[in-house]
C-alpha cells in the first residue's frame, strides 16, 4: 500500500492537471468566440458592412420610386405634348414665345429694387 503522502501527492498532481486542462480549454473556447465576434462584427460580410447596405439599398429604392414618378410624369407631358393641341400649343408660346398672326406679344421684365 502506498503511503498518504503519496496518496496525497497524487490527488495534488491530478488537481493540478485538470486545473490545467480547464484553463486550456476556456483559453481555447474564449479565443474561439472572440475570432467569431470579430469575423461577424468586422468581416466583410459582417454585420456593419449588412447594416451599412441595408440603409444604401433602403436609399436607393426611395430613390427608384422618385425617378419613377418622374418618369411617369414626363410620358405624361410628352403624350400630352403629341397629342393635345392645347398642350402643344402652350409649349410653343412658354417657350418659344411664339404667337398667332394676328396677336401681340408683350413681354415685362421685372427690375428687382434693392
Amino acid at each position: 500500500m502506498r503511503s498518504r503522502t503519496q496518496k496525497g501527492n497524487l490527488r495534488q498532481q491530478v488537481t493540478t492537471e485538470r486545473r490545467k486542462r480547464n484553463i486550456i480549454f476556456f483559453t481555447i473556447i474564449t479565443l474561439a468566440l472572440l475570432y467569431i465576434s470579430a469575423n461577424l462584427l468586422l468581416s466583410e460580410t459582417g454585420i456593419f458592412k449588412y447594416l451599412h447596405l441595408k440603409k444604401t439599398n433602403s436609399g436607393l429604392k426611395s430613390e427608384v420610386k422618385n425617378m419613377e414618378k418622374e418618369n411617369k410624369m414626363l410620358n405624361a407631358y410628352i403624350n400630352a405634348l403629341k397629342e393635345d393641341p392645347f398642350y402643344i400649343e402652350k409649349h410653343a408660346r412658354e417657350e418659344y414665345g411664339l404667337a398667332r398672326p394676328d396677336e401681340y406679344i408683350f413681354q415685362f421684365q421685372n427690375y428687382n429694387k434693392n
